[in-house]
């Protein structure tokens, strides 16, 4: 297994296997499954594996520490890609402490039965391994009620924060990989996963904020190192719902008459001078990919066909009351209704929309 840094070792998994992350997500690279061991006076493992991986998540611990006991265990995060591995850990090394705060063993005792050899700990607790000491950071609701993170002296683990999709090729530390596939993997990680959180992260770096970080040590995808900053700042944007100049089109068509409007939207406003425009028909990217884009991009237009009742009109209306109720986005333009198919007038429409559009972007 590989040291990161003055005995602290990567012992993680990953899975190539799995189609969809948590029933939902697709995962065309994979996922990792991180976990950390220190190897200190008290051996502390930082965070289990998904329980499908335990015969090698244990070989990848013996191979640090031998026969050893490990003294500790840290859970940052109940989520079982996460916690599963805890009930076999403790049957493995019957007298472990845990270590977690108060939300934490309510969680733990719900989904393993599990209540006794627990250290609870509280935001800005410490314990002592040896010439290691582990700083703990409550950050609720980064994604879940339990969450928090902990330090160890310039090392933070994390959990599932500054983390992304995509099994590790060989390589664990950001310097060893082309890590040109995580971000965007990362940015969809986030949007779909933690993007309705904005304030708790925002909390959440507020306190960490001065503290010196060689190695963040998240509980999917890379150890982060030589990108730390490039890291910190992205989930510093996407947490204040900042965006980049661009357009997302996203609509559903049953016989092509919207998706012909979405095109002539969409070469309006590339003719404008609008450059980062992506166009989803949604009956065929999964929402994961779409979602990852409204979170990049600072535009969106939607459009649909009102299902069988086409004659109706009725799906510019029901957008509309949508975003009233729901997005709150800033209408921008005029909304275009179109019955049966285009023709010469909505097409001008459509194209005033993609012009109304672009200019708004580029103000």
């Amino acid at each position: 297994m590989q040291e990161i840094t003055n005995k602290i070792y990567y012992v993680g998994v990953n899975d190539r296997n799995k189609t969809l992350f948590e029933g939902l997500w697709p995962l065309p690279y994979g996922v990792s499954y991180n976990s950390y061991l220190i190897d200190d006076e008290k051996v502390c493992l930082i965070d289990t594996v998904e329980v499908d991986f335990f015969t090698q998540f244990i070989e990848h611990i013996h191979e640090v520490i031998g026969d050893r006991p490990v003294d500790y265990l840290v859970v940052n995060h109940m989520e079982p890609d996460h916690s599963g591995s805890i009930a076999l850990i403790k049957k493995y090394y019957p007298n472990i402490q845990i270590i977690g705060n108060k939300k934490t063993f309510q969680m733990m005792e719900g989904f393993y039965g599990i209540a006794d050899g627990t250290v609870e700990v509280k935001n800005g607790d410490s314990i002592e391994l040896g010439s290691h000491t582990l700083n703990f950071v409550l950050t609720p609701m980064v994604h879940w009620p339990e969450t928090m993170v902990t330090l160890c002296g310039s090392v933070l683990f994390s959990g599932d924060a500054f983390g992304c999709f995509g099994a590790l090729n060989g390589g664990i530390i950001d310097e060893q990989i082309n890590c040109d596939a995580f971000w965007l993997e990362m940015i969809r990680y986030y949007s779909n996963i933690v993007g309705k959180y904005g304030t708790p992260v925002q909390n959440a770096l507020k306190k960490l904020e001065g503290v010196k970080l060689d190695y963040i040590c998240a509980t999917h995808g890379p150890v982060w190192h030589q990108y730390i900053n490039k890291v910190v700042a992205e989930y510093d944007r996407m947490s204040k719902y900042e965006t980049e100049p661009g357009l997302v089109i996203c609509y559903g068509t049953m016989y092509g008459n919207t998706e012909r409007a979405a095109e002539v939207i969409a070469r309006a406003a590339s003719e404008a001078g609008v450059k980062n425009i992506v166009m989803y028909n949604v009956s065929k990217t999964h929402h994961s990919y779409i979602i990852r884009d409204v979170f990049r991009y600072k535009g969106l237009i939607v459009g649909a066909p009102t299902y069988n009742t086409a004659w109706a009109s009725k799906a510019v209306s029901e957008i509309a009351r949508w975003n009233e109720e729901k997005l709150h986005y800033e209408p921008v333009g005029e909304p275009v209704e179109i019955k049966q198919s285009l023709t010469p007038e909505t097409k001008a429409a459509c194209e005033a929309l993609g012009h109304a559009m672009a200019e708004r972007l580029k103000g």
